[in-house]
């Protein structure tokens, strides 16, 4: 019998597609064999039958086996075929791990736990149809050896922006335990509406579930509701209906960790207590965007908001068996707490120095309550500020400074950054694809992080737990959009968080990508193919501007245009990145298999001045979270959209001084700025812009500054140039100054703290 040997540290794809094997995520080890394991209705399912917990995982395999075949399997009985179950203790493999040996006979699963047992269950059904279709159920003889790399796998669901159905919810469990991933983390409070029934506060479902209906609206513009308005729209889950999903997440090896947030984002709570808050005056749930005359935060130096929160999370833990209670702790607008008579007297008499402070003191005190009760708390990265409560779980969303901060102290830490994987942004497009809330986090972005950033000391490595993935839903309100941002970037998740990192190849997890496509398309679950996408990368470098190509499509062929038109396979074929030397319209796809992949063209528009691909140095270095494409992105010939994570370079508490070197003295007459006002962002435009120009770049002559109109800086979001024309005259040096915002203007949330700057493209002519 001639074997093919796969390892994980191999390059396995090619042998897996000609093999039919394509699981997801990649197992460790895998080795297959050409005969099979053919399932009818001779096939028994083999236990122990003293072990009640083996029947359970059992009764699983029987119900997926039925569904695809109808055929209900017997369970010890016969002595023909069976696939047997078996706990033993097992080296190398953890509590989550497996070995699967399938030969013409038997089919065999041992592991040293039911949720190794599940896992190899799940590898079975990927290497069987994926719906009835009355075929063969032929599983491949093979050898499998596999275990997860991180304790920490999770998927994100907000339902308290969009409420989802316990149908919803269950499918959305249904997908995180097909790839092998163990955590569900469930949103269910914020401003937006409760979603859990808590018995002795009926008030929080009775009024805070419910909220004025603004669908027809943008998410981020949506007014506040008034006094009068009839709240119909929202749902919340029973305690009867947590409790069956629950035990449905349970028996696929899924925790769940429930989010019950404060002490901010609980406009909702507030709503239904307004004693709870500082100023104790009526409101609805939030509705939007619109902040104005609501609160949404716990008023902390009022002792009954204690024990309201220590008796709402005592029924929490009363429903989840999991280790982990979650409690938000980001974002809090602490404005109203600086005037709040109450608030103040606890930080005089906890000797307490800032609002920071304050919030640690109610985190920590929250703290303590849920480890009484055994359990853990883990909240989002704000809560390090004011001091870490001493045993408190990190979860890392503002990129990774907070988790590496966190690791550090010896914290555990669940990596969870924006970019790449806040799956409520884009995946594709933008155009042609559901509006989102911004960013572009792509299959291949997914596929490529790596949970244990590189300047982490080793030593604290360990206290890295995984990763996961939120799916927040401001702009997600049906099933089929829940579905549509997860698949297939869930599966890229899945691969990084299970298989060892040396086996990830990007090229076998395309191929086997393939056969799950076709089971969405099997099943009518709404996916993208996102990733047929071209990227355009417009880069400064010596002088130049050149722009480059990528196709994430695994052997597709690039064609771009540069005069606006549609390409096709007969255009300009991309081979290498190309100069751009005038004013272009870039226009690309992928062609693979002679058909164009991506059927709405990528674009890129080029705008080409005396400064495009032009040198550019700062006095202060824009946010790493915000620099575009490095240092000369302000001289790539590509102006900022009101995408905001996108061409914009971000300066916050200090003002942008930007220097560029021409290269040679020429005749200049007109210098602009693009910046960006996006206010609920904190991003404001400059108070004043400077320009000035000079011939050996120590001797600088201001020119006639640009004026803001009134009616742009009253928008809340808008994009303007700030343009000044004079008299031509010799430069060989710009320098402009835009001076950022020092405090954010009363009434917004953020009043008092210093704004964002957003600049993007000087242009010099």
């Amino acid at each position: 019998m001639k074997k093919i040997i796969l390892a994980a540290l191999l390059l396995p794809c090619l042998l897996l597609a000609q093999q039919k094997v394509s699981i997801i995520p990649q197992p460790v080890s895998i080795q297959i064999d050409k005969d099979s394991f053919i399932i009818d209705n001779t096939t028994t399912i083999s236990f122990k039958k003293s072990d009640k917990d083996l029947k359970a995982v059992a009764d699983f395999l029987s119900a997926g086996i039925s569904k695809i075949s109808g055929i209900n399997l017997s369970q010890n009985k016969g002595k023909g075929k069976k696939i047997e179950f078996k706990i033993s203790p097992t080296e190398g493999i953890g509590e989550e791990g497996y070995l699967l040996n399938v030969t013409p006979s038997e089919v065999r699963i041992t592991a040293n736990t039911n949720k190794g047992l599940i896992y190899g269950i799940q590898s079975l059904f990927q290497v069987l149809p994926q719906v009835r279709t009355n075929a063969i159920l032929k599983i491949p003889s093979m050898q499998v050896k596999d275990y997860p790399r991180f304790k920490w796998r999770g998927m994100h669901l907000d339902v308290s922006r969009h409420f989802f159905t316990v149908d919803m919810v269950k499918e959305y469990i249904e997908l995180l335990a097909y790839y092998k991933m163990n955590t569900f983390h469930w949103h269910l409070v914020d401003d937006q509406g409760w979603r859990i029934e808590i018995k002795k506060y009926p008030k929080l479902t009775e009024i805070g579930a419910w909220r004025v209906d603004q669908n027809d609206k943008i998410w981020a513009k949506r007014p506040q509701a008034k006094a009068g308005e009839e709240p119909t729209y929202g749902g919340y889950y029973t305690q009867e209906e947590i409790k069956e999903v629950v035990k449905f997440a349970a028996a696929r090896g899924v925790n769940i960790v429930p989010e019950i947030e404060m002490p901010g984002h609980v406009a909702s709570a507030i709503a239904s207590y307004p004693e709870l808050s500082c100023n104790q005056k009526f409101q609805l749930p939030l509705t939007g965007g619109d902040y104005t005359n609501m609160s949404s935060n716990y008023c902390p130096g009022n002792e009954d908001v204690f024990q309201f929160n220590e008796d709402i999370l005592t029924e929490v833990m009363a429903l989840f068996p999991s280790q982990y209670i979650h409690i938000g702790g980001d974002e809090v607008d602490k404005s109203s707490w600086k005037s709040c008579p109450k608030c103040q007297a606890r930080m005089k008499t906890e000797n307490l120095k800032t609002e920071e402070e304050l919030q640690s003191y109610f985190i920590k005190r929250i703290e303590k309550f849920i480890v009484s009760k055994k359990r853990k708390m883990i909240g989002w990265d704000e809560i390090l500020e004011g001091g870490l409560a001493p045993e408190a779980v990190v979860m890392s969303w503002r990129g990774e400074k907070g988790g590496i901060e966190a690791a550090k102290m010896h914290h555990e830490v669940v990596m969870t950054p924006g970019n790449p994987v806040y799956f409520d942004h884009y995946q594709a497009g933008p155009d042609g694809e559901p509006l989102a809330i911004g960013g572009m986090n792509t299959l291949r972005k997914v596929y490529d992080y790596e949970p244990i950033p590189k300047e982490l000391p080793a030593e604290n490595r360990k206290y890295i737990l995984g990763a996961q993935a939120n799916l927040w839903t401001e702009y997600i309100t049906t099933n089929e959009g829940v579905e549509y941002m997860v698949l297939p970037r869930m599966l890229a998740l899945a691969e990084v968080v299970w298989s060892p990192s040396a086996a990830k190849d990007w090229t076998s997890f395309n191929q086997r990508l393939k056969w799950h496509y076709r089971g969405f398309q099997q099943k009518g679950l709404h996916y993208s193919e996102g990733s047929n996408k071209i990227e355009i990368t417009p880069k400064v470098e010596n002088g130049q501007l050149t722009v480059a190509l990528a196709s994430e499509v695994v052997g597709s062929e690039i064609f771009y245009t540069l005069d606006g038109s549609d390409p096709n396979d007969n255009s300009i074929k991309y081979d290498a990145p190309f100069t751009i030397e005038k004013t272009a319209s870039v226009r690309a796809v992928s062609v693979y298999e002679g058909k164009v992949a991506n059927g709405i063209p990528s674009k890129l528009d080029f705008a080409i001045h005396k400064a495009s691909g032009k040198n550019v140095s700062y006095l202060n270095k824009p946010s790493s979270a915000y620099k575009a494409n490095g240092d000369n992105s302000l001289t790539d010939g590509v102006r900022g959209t009101f995408n905001v994570t996108k061409y914009w370079h971000g300066f916050y508490a200090k003002d942008m001084v930007a220097t560029i070197d021409l290269g040679e003295t020429t005749t200049v007459s007109k210098l602009a700025l693009g910046c960006l006002q996006n206010k609920v962002d904190w991003i404001f435009f400059p108070t004043a812009v400077k320009f000035e120009i000079s011939t050996d770049g120590i001797n600088y002559k201001e020119v006639v500054q640009s004026e803001l109109p009134l009616e742009k800086s009253v928008e809340p979001t808008a994009i303007h140039n700030f343009t000044t024309s004079f008299a031509a005259q010799k430069a060989k040096f710009v320098r402009i100054t835009a001076k950022i915002i020092p405090a954010l203007p009363k009434g917004h949330n953020g009043e008092g703290k210093p704004g964002w700057l957003f600049a993007d493209e000087i242009v010099v002519e």
